[in-house]
C-alpha cells in the first residue's frame, strides 16, 4: 500500500521574470514501511520533491496524496494538523531550540496535541529518547551535546508524535563519518522494528546503500526507480547512469 503517492506533480517557482521548473511532471507511490533515498545533484529537484511530500509546499500542478489524504486544495490549517499528526522532520542542522532541554524539545511537538495529558507527553519523552540511547541526558540542553547526540534528539522529537513518515533532509552532512554511519544504522533499526517510513533527501552513498528504494532525480524529473532485493539493486526505471548510485 502506498503511503506517499504524487500524481502528475509540477512545481514552478517565479525567479525574476522567469518561471524555473523544480519538478516536471512526477508520479511516484512510496510503499509503506519503507527506507527511501531521494538522491540526486544540487537543483534537481530533490529537496523540492521532499517539500511538498512534507506539505510544507504545493504542486503547481498535479495531486499529492498523504497517508490517504489527498493534500491538494486543502488549507494551511488543514496541512498543518496533517503534518503534525503524520509527518516527522529530522534536518541537517538538527533544528533544536537552544533554551529548552533534550527532553524538553522532544516534547515541544506535542503541545498542540489537546488530547495528550502532562503525563501522556512525558511518558512519550522518556520512551522515544531511550529509544534513541539519551536516557541519561534528557535535562541536557543542545549546546551541552554533541551533534550525534542533538541528531538523537532530533529523532526522537520526530517519532514522538507518532509520526507514519519521517522525513530527513541531508541528516548526516553536519556529522563526521562515524556518527554519521551510527544515526543511519539508527534510523534503520527503528525503521525495521516500528515500520515507519523514512524518506531521505540525500547526497550521501552510505544512506543510498543502505536504502531499500532508490529515487534518482535530475532536471526536476525521476531518471531512476530502483528496489533492492537480497540479490543486489534492481532498477526498474533507468534513464541515465550516474557513478554514485549503488553498485547493482
Amino acid at each position: 500500500m502506498a503511503i506517499v503517492e504524487l500524481l502528475n506533480v509540477s512545481k514552478r517557482y517565479r525567479l525574476g521574470e522567469q518561471d524555473v521548473i523544480a519538478l516536471d511532471n512526477v508520479s511516484l507511490a512510496i510503499e509503506e514501511g519503507v527506507f527511501l533515498a531521494i538522491a540526486g545533484p544540487s537543483g534537481s529537484g530533490k529537496s523540492t520533491m521532499l517539500n511538498l511530500i512534507g506539505c510544507i509546499d504545493t504542486p503547481s500542478e498535479g495531486r499529492i496524496c498523504i497517508a490517504g489524504n489527498d493534500v491538494s486544495g486543502q488549507t494551511p490549517d488543514q496541512l498543518a494538523e496533517l503534518r503534525a499528526r503524520t509527518i516527522g522532520f529530522i534536518f541537517q542542522t538538527f533544528n533544536l531550540l537552544p533554551v529548552l532541554s533534550a527532553a524538553e524539545n522532544v516534547e515541544y511537538p506535542l503541545l498542540q496535541f489537546a488530547e495528550l495529558s502532562k503525563r501522556d507527553r512525558q511518558k512519550r519523552v522518556r520512551k522515544f529518547l531511550a529509544m534513541v540511547g539519551l536516557r541519561d541526558f534528557m535535562d541536557h540542553r543542545p549546546n551541552q551535546l554533541s551533534g550525534g547526540q542533538r541528531q538523537r534528539v532530533a529523532i526522537a522529537r520526530a517519532l514522538a508524535t507518532h509520526a507514519k513518515i519521517v522525513l530527513a533532509d541531508e541528516p548526516t552532512a553536519n556529522l563526521d563519518h562515524k556518527t554519521g554511519e551510527g544515526i543511519l544504522r539508527l534510523m534503520r533499526q527503528i525503521n525495521r522494528k516500528s515500520g515507519t517510513t523514512f524518506i531521505f533527501s540525500t547526497h550521501d552513498r552510505r544512506v543510498m546503500n543502505m536504502a531499500d528504494r532508490l529515487v534518482r532525480v535530475e532536471d526536476g524529473q525521476i531518471t531512476k526507480f530502483g528496489v533492492q532485493s537480497g540479490d543486489g539493486w534492481v532498477f526498474v526505471q533507468d534513464h541515465t547512469h550516474d557513478e554514485d548510485d549503488p553498485e547493482v
